[in-house]
């Protein structure tokens, strides 16, 4: 039996602007910024790739590689416009644990 691809699997699965939603949320709630800036990665690569991205936004590709890094550090605009040409917003819900 041949097991699938996980890497594969999951950026097909990210295509979908409600899954890579959820998987984004998932991730945050974790309160890991590093592994928020992976998913995001993930989800930049699910929809087209950073070329693509940079096509669509006001950042250049290696902006895109920098801000995406181990040590990036986007700041709110940035993180809304590179969420905007993938379908996606930020937004604020209420915490049921307050």
């Amino acid at each position: 039996m041949r097991l699938k691809d996980y890497r594969d699997d999951l950026l097909k699965r990210l295509e979908d602007p409600h899954y890579a939603a959820d998987y984004l949320a998932q991730v945050l709630a974790e309160k890991d910024g590093a592994a928020f800036l992976i998913a995001l990665k993930d989800v930049v690569e699910a929809g087209g790739g950073m070329g693509s991205l940079a096509g669509r936004v006001e950042l250049k590709r290696p902006s895109l590689y920098k801000i995406l890094s181990k040590n990036g550090n986007p700041t709110l605009a940035t993180l809304q416009e590179m969420l905007k040409p993938l379908g996606l917003r930020v937004s604020v819900a209420l915490d049921k644990a307050a």
